[in-house]
Parts: structure tokens; C-alpha cells; sequence
């Protein structure tokens, strides 16, 4: 974010918030480079998505666009699914690999930081937050959301259900819910 949109006229706070979720970020990225190495493995052995690289390409040209789905979306998930994942790895006996895990409170930070600067844009464009991003979300990711959401970490983070729960029954954003289909 603080490289991609340097040329934006944004306060100098933007740039100081995404270059600290950078750090975290890099941290994070060590920490489980480090597990996966005592696991006798590498990064990128597994296979994995690349869906955030596809939402940095697509929304490049917007700063809108890129708040609503890096963090707003994508990151996000992560605070659904990892409460989930380090359980599975606590029941496996995989403690360690379960505590790299733990790094929820950073993740609500990052959200919070994304939650911030979309409204801030959404205010000097003039633009209600929530309509925008249910356009947004529309638009730039695939697939749709898919609850269950961690409504707690998303409060923590700022992030307001009025966002990610589907504001009709007919809103083609969202998954149903596991257990209705």
C-alpha cells in the first residue's frame, strides 16, 4: 500500500500505518518460515492460492478498491478461519504450530489500519463506506463471502456487520450459511 500509492496525496499517517503492517507482516512471514523449516519443509512446497497477488493486480489502479479487498475482505478471512485452524492444530498435538498461528491481535490491527483508510477515501470521494464496498467487493473478488464470521475479532477491528452480512436476503455477495444448504 505504501509503495503502490506513494504518489497519492494521502497524510503522511497512511504511509506510517501500512509500512508498520508491513513489518508485522515480514515478522509473521519469518515466524512461519521458521516452523515450516523445523518441519523439514520450505515456503512454497505447499500448494497454496494465490488470491491476494490477483486482487493487488486487479485493484493496482484503485486505492478504494484495494482497501475494500486486501484487508477489508482477505484479511478479514483470516480472522474467521484461523480461531478454527489453531484449534485443529491444538487437537493434533501441533502446539507449536498452533501458537505461530496466534497472531490475531496484529491481524485485527491490519484491519483496523485498512477499515481507517477506506473510510477516510470513502470520505473524500464523498461516498457512503458501506454501499461502496458491497460495489467494491462486488467487482474485484471472486466468489462470494462465506460466513461464519468472527463477529468479535471484526468488532475489535472496526469492522461493522453492516459490511459482511448480507444486506437482503437476495445479496449475491454472500454464501449461504453452511446448515441452509
Amino acid at each position: 500500500m505504501a509503495c503502490r500509492y506513494a504518489d497519492a496525496n494521502l497524510p503522511r499517517a497512511f504511509f506510517d500505518d501500512w509500512l508498520g503492517v508491513a513489518d508485522d507482516e515480514a515478522r509473521h512471514f519469518l515466524m512461519l518460515n521458521d516452523r515450516l523449516a523445523k518441519l523439514d519443509a520450505t515456503y512454497g512446497d505447499l500448494p497454496a492460492h494465490d488470491g491476494l497477488w490477483q486482487a493487488a493486480q486487479e485493484t493496482a489502479h484503485d486505492l478504494l478498491a484495494r482497501l475494500a479487498i486486501a484487508p477489508l475482505v482477505l484479511e478479514a478471512r483470516g480472522l474467521d478461519v484461523t480461531p478454527a485452524m489453531i484449534d485443529r492444530l491444538r487437537a493434533v498435538c501441533d502446539d507449536e504450530s498452533a501458537d505461530a498461528f496466534a497472531i490475531m491481535h496484529d491481524e485485527v490491527g491490519h484491519i483496523g489500519v485498512g477499515k481507517r483508510w477506506f473510510d477516510y477515501v470513502c470520505g473524500l470521494q464523498r461516498l457512503d463506506p458501506v454501499s461502496s464496498w458491497h460495489r467494491l467487493v462486488g467487482t474485484y473478488f471472486r466468489g462470494p463471502l462465506k460466513p461464519p464470521f468472527n463477529i468479535a475479532a471484526r468488532e475489535a477491528a472496526g469492522f461493522a456487520a453492516a459490511f459482511y452480512q448480507p444486506m437482503s436476503e437476495r445479496d449475491d455477495l454472500f454464501a449461504p450459511p453452511a446448515d441452509s444448504r
